[in-house]
């Protein structure tokens, strides 16, 4: 069979994918959130959030339909169950579409640079901006609601300064310096992501009953706590407090709410959303032991992804992302599928 051809390339295929099935699965977690908020405001950005990923969906549908590529199946309402009980107390969904808000700019501005189609690129920096205001408006409702995690202000330098010395660059010997602004803004937007990821799992494990999927969501409640405690130590060093824990926001509810498909990819992506926050934090630190925490801390979590992405494989879960072709074995197909 001749090969279909494509007017996409391969930037713009992956990142398309990814964008549809990464709304697919927003849709069901945003929807049955919906179901049980009480909270007037927050109602709101929810409907503006699941009308977001529905037009996204709808958008990247049409350019897939064009060009004759296979939709994915992504994420249905056969992987979530309306029905169950609340999971979350209201405040928590802020905190969600905060960390959910951070992924998807991060795949859309990741994603302009490496389209050439004008209409593509167009769509992006539309997705981009709109996903922008939709995290303006969650960040001013925490705001108003005083449960925005910002950490404290600093001094304003009394003048421009110079580094004189190497020892700016220390952290395992000698006087550590004070951390800078970027140190702690990075080890405070990741503590964020993980205290929300921490208490996410908690509520998807409760309603899990799967025995394999039900523990690696254990070890991932324990990395996101070792996470939280080594990161809240260098903030504490420095005196500046640390984000809490959002634990108190899971209801007790024990029903199963999302498929076990849907658990493991979500949890996959958060943690792979991670290696990203680790790398950024590291790239633009000073202090030789912040840069070694980030690092230790990447490793951690991609050793994590790399399991949960077996599990997934092991039981039918996982969903291909289109390849390029694979010429030293064409004529076998090694890698699964049908192309």
């Amino acid at each position: 069979m001749k090969p279909k051809q494509s007017n996409l390339t391969p930037p713009e295929m992956g990142k398309l994918w990814a964008m549809y099935v990464g709304n697919t699965l927003g849709v069901c977690t945003l929807s049955f959130f919906y179901q049980h908020v009480e909270d007037k405001d927050i109602k709101k950005v929810l409907e503006q959030a699941i009308a977001l990923s529905k037009e996204f969906i709808q958008e990247t549908k049409q350019v897939f339909t064009q060009e004759n590529f296979p939709v994915p199946v992504g994420f249905t309402k056969d992987d979530v169950n309306l029905e169950a009980p609340r999971l979350f107390q209201d405040e928590f969904y802020l905190y969600y579409l905060q960390y959910m808000g951070k992924a998807g700019l991060s795949v859309y501005s990741v994603a302009i640079p490496l389209v050439t189609r004008k209409d593509i690129r167009t769509f992006f920096m539309n997705a981009l901006q709109k996903t922008a205001d939709l995290m303006s408006n969650v960040n001013d409702l925490l705001r108003s609601k005083g449960k925005l995690t910002n950490p404290p202000s600093m001094p304003i330098p009394e003048q421009v300064d110079f580094v004189d010395h190497q020892t700016f660059l220390h952290g395992f010997l000698g006087k550590e310096r004070p951390l800078h602004g970027l140190e702690v803004a990075h080890l405070n937007g990741c503590i964020n992501n993980d205290i929300t990821s921490k208490a996410l799992i908690i509520g998807l494990s409760q309603g899990a009953k799967n025995e394999k999927v039900r523990k690696y969501l254990e070890r991932g409640e324990n990395l996101n706590q070792k996470h939280i405690e080594l990161m809240s130590k260098k903030l504490n060093g420095s005196h500046v407090p640390a984000p809490s824990l959002l634990d108190h926001l899971v209801t007790t509810s024990t029903t199963p709410t999302f498929s076990n498909k849907l658990i493991m990819y979500h949890k996959i992506d958060m943690f792979s959303m991670k290696i990203r926050e680790y790398a950024n934090g590291a790239s633009l630190n000073g202090r030789s032991d912040v840069g070694m925490l980030f690092a230790k801390q990447q490793l951690d979590v991609a050793l994590y992804v790399e399991d949960g992405a077996n599990l997934m494989i092991n039981n039918g879960w996982m969903e291909q992302l289109p390849l390029v072709v694979d010429r030293k074995n064409l004529s076998t197909n090694e890698w699964g599928g049908k192309g």
